[in-house]
């Protein structure tokens, strides 16, 4: 279509020109980071031997005891560095404290401060060198080695299930060795000074007096300008709104609108064929949420599931690794499902055979769905040797799936973005390339593209390096590129139903990139305190974070103003709005994105917090609010305004989706307030005052009093299950079901979901 007949830019060119700027700057800084990322890595040294040149480990048993770990999911038992789950120990801090203990009481025991000082020299001393790549330690310290590859040994080989995980987890010798010198190496890092600094490689992580080990002045230093930066900005930005309502929301308010009845609208066969992908959503959203009742049971008793010797059949890492999976799987099963349905929508027709297309989605994502959760039980029993990596458990949180399930899994979200490609094809033709159609096109482009950087997190590679890869997905490609691609669909189904203007929308999607895009990208860093990066990437991390909770603040604002005025239209419509439960699904949205993503997370991403909390129920109390609050909150939604066009209506249940809008976010907040939260905030209070490696003991997590916390969640859990999870099951069954026969390829009007409404006198804007 030549270019004159395209839609003009419906906003100001300065809006497209500001976000491509924001963007191209923030991922300029986070190119120059990776750069340094790989300059100042800790260094993984050849040899490792005792003052008598006797060799200890070497780098290549180094390199396969990260494999060991990552191969049998001890990421998501344990932790390293402070990253991956909070059942076991942090092995970085365990391997460290006891080393400590070992070398102390070799020195002349903690009653003689001599001891002491020669102890702390003993460990911050780097005795690493460049030139021979040969670290040289103590013969403490090698003592300790041996020592403590006897007690790994023991740990792991452990014939029972006392410490959640299968029995005799690992055996081999060489493996012990092995993943021995891996916790070493990350020990090493932890204590050693940086070449040229007076702290260690990762920041002085994790605290520990035993080694000298205290928060450094940039942990503090940028935790206090984090908190500048936050108010300064909060308060500019209200000022800001408060003077200026450029936004222009009350645009359409005189105006009233005949909505649409869903049984009038005519739907097309690739619609009709996403009421497959959202029973397949609800029936992977029940085995999450039951996964994760069951995997949080291993805090209350370790092994016993009400009788039963649960470790034996699912470990803990192997139901934390399943429960993690199925949260991102559920999530974007309905994402895609409602990109597919918004299309026809947007296009105002729909090729043929595209729902052919959508069934063959459907397909492969089940392939990769199941696939997945096969190989990574096969990984984690050790039924997987070779290729475990590809076939098997890789073993990094949230990129667990074998590298092979992996990529199939980007191919299917290129393969979806060329389906939408396929269904827009004629509506991109007539748009400029800043209007809502090309950004909807361009936020699910985005999807694929960064989910695929993490193939650069590879098991043969340094840890450090790793998390810094692995972060761009779990922080950009879901706070932020996930986070843009759901407020378009949310802007343009209001668009759709005729409550805002176009234009409107558009402003808001643009507001939304330029604000995460200048916290967001930047801010990824505040994953990586404490991995071994440069204090660098400590100081840009802490201060874009805090500017993360900036537009978390005015969104939310501007969110129930937007809400608001959906209702007002919904009160001065000619028919009834048939959509309040999915609008109220949004606006729960909007709650949890403050207090989940903005408040809990904003009090973890201070560096002084996270220094000490890192790897505690905090983490997993923000994780919880915000994954489920923000992203499965919406998933429900879109769900639901999809399924309110499949369902007839003689056959749809508002009460349905009234219970589970109450029980799963009672059920969320309940599972918040009544543990994870207190949990947390008792776990940081006993890691300050005790030290982190006491405070990620299991003696300490199955203590008396944190036990009884763990069993008050029970009634919230049983909640968000049977009165949440269960009626959206019910509700995409009815759309399997029920779903109208009712489908067409012909072009439908452009106000397809609703009617405007011209009184007598009034003329059209």
């Amino acid at each position: 279509m030549p270019s004159e007949s395209k839609r003009s830019l419906l906003v100001s060119r300065t809006w497209l020109q500001a976000a491509i700027v924001v963007f191209l700057f923030g991922f300029f800084v986070l190119g120059l980071l990776a750069y340094w990322t790989y300059t100042y890595e800790p260094p993984i040294p050849a040899e490792v031997r005792d003052p008598s040149g006797n060799v200890l480990f070497t780098r290549d048993d180094i390199r396969q005891g990260q494999q060991v770990f990552l191969r049998n999911g001890l990421m998501e038992y344990g932790s390293i560095f402070g990253h991956g789950a909070y059942l076991g120990p942090d092995f970085t801090a365990d391997y460290l404290h006891r080393a400590a203990g070992i070398v102390l009481d070799q020195n002349g025991g903690p009653s003689s401060d001599l001891a002491r000082q020669q102890t702390i020299q003993d460990f911050e001393t780097n005795r690493y060198d460049s030139a021979t790549q040969t670290l040289t330690l103590t013969t403490g310290q090698a003592a300790a080695f041996g020592q403590l590859e006897r007690h790994y040994s023991e740990y792991f080989g452990e014939p029972t299930t006392k410490f959640g995980l299968r029995p005799k987890a690992i055996t081999d010798p060489q493996d012990i060795k092995d993943l021995t010198a891996f916790f070493a190496w990350s020990a090493w890092t932890a204590s050693a000074r940086r070449p040229g600094h007076d702290y260690s490689y990762t920041n002085n992580w994790p605290p520990e007096p035993l080694v000298g080990n205290h928060a450094t002045a940039d942990t503090v230093v940028w935790s206090v300008l984090s908190l500048i930066a936050l108010l300064g900005g909060i308060g500019l930005l209200l000022a800001a709104f408060g003077r200026w309502n450029f936004l222009g929301w009350h645009g359409r308010e005189m105006r009233r609108i005949s909505f649409r009845a869903p049984d009038e609208v005519t739907l097309t066969p690739g619609q009709r064929a996403t009421a497959w992908f959202f029973l397949v959503m609800a029936l992977l959203f029940l085995m999450q949420t039951l996964l994760g009742g069951a995997s949080q049971h291993y805090r209350a008793e370790l092994s016993n599931f009400f009788g039963i010797n649960l470790a034996e059949l699912l470990p803990f890492n192997l139901a934390r690794t399943w429960h993690v999976q199925l949260a991102i799987f559920w999530v974007a099963t309905s994402y895609l499902a409602a990109g597919i349905f918004l299309a026809p929508m947007i296009a105002g027709r729909e090729p043929k055979r595209q729902h052919w297309l959508a069934y063959g989605l459907l397909g492969a994502l089940a392939i990769v769905v199941f696939g997945s959760m096969a190989g990574e039980f096969a990984g984690i029993e050790g039924l997987i040797r070779r290729g475990w990596s590809w076939f098997g458990d890789q073993g990094f949180e949230y990129l667990d799936l074998g590298r092979f399930w992996q990529i199939l899994l980007i191919v299917g979200l290129v393969f979806w973005v060329l389906i939408l490609f396929r269904g827009l094809r004629g509506r991109l033709s007539a748009e400029k390339l800043g209007n809502l159609p090309w950004l909807f096109f361009f936020s699910a482009l985005s999807i694929p593209a960064f989910y695929a950087v993490g193939l650069l997190a590879r098991p043969g590679s340094t840890f450090t390096t790793t998390d810094f890869w692995r972060f761009w997905v779990v922080h950009l490609w879901v706070e932020d590129f996930l986070e843009l691609f759901t407020t378009i669909m949310v802007a343009y189904i209001f668009v759709l139903l005729g409550v805002v203007h176009e234009r409107v929308a558009l402003t808001m999607v643009y507001l939304d990139i330029v604000l995460y895009s200048a916290g967001g990208i930047i801010g990824t860093m505040h994953h990586v305190y404490f991995s071994g990066e440069p204090a660098l990437h400590m100081a840009l991390g802490a201060f874009f974070s805090a500017a993360e909770v900036i537009p978390l603040t005015l969104l939310t604002l501007e969110a129930w103003s937007f809400l608001q005025l959906g209702a007002q239209q919904g009160t001065r419509a000619r028919t009834p709005f048939p959509h309040y439960w999915a609008v109220m699904f949004l606006a729960a949205v909007g709650f949890w994105n403050f207090l989940g993503a903005g408040v809990f997370g904003f009090l973890i991403n201070l560096p002084i917090v996270s220094y000490y909390e890192i790897g505690t129920s905090l983490t997993a109390n923000h994780g919880h609010a915000a994954m489920m609050g923000v992203y499965g909150m919406l998933a429900v939604g879109l769900a639901l305004f999809c399924l309110r066009y499949m369902v007839p209506q003689e056959h749809w249940r508002d009460r349905a989706a009234k219970l589970s809008f109450w029980s799963l976010n009672l059920g969320l907040a309940w599972m918040v307030f009544a543990s994870l939260f207190p949990l947390g905030i008792l776990q940081l209070y006993h890691s300050v005052r005790f030290g982190y490696y006491d405070a990620r003991t299991l003696q300490y997590l199955t203590g008396h009093l944190n036990t009884l916390i763990e069993w008050l969640r029970l009634p919230g859990d049983a909640l968000f299950i049977v009165g949440g999870v269960l009626p959206v099951l019910y509700l995409a069954w009815l759309g399997v079901r029920h779903t109208a026969a009712r489908a067409t390829t012909e072009e439908e009007p452009k106000e397809i979901l609703f009617t405007e409404i011209v009184e007598a006198g009034e003329t059209r804007p």
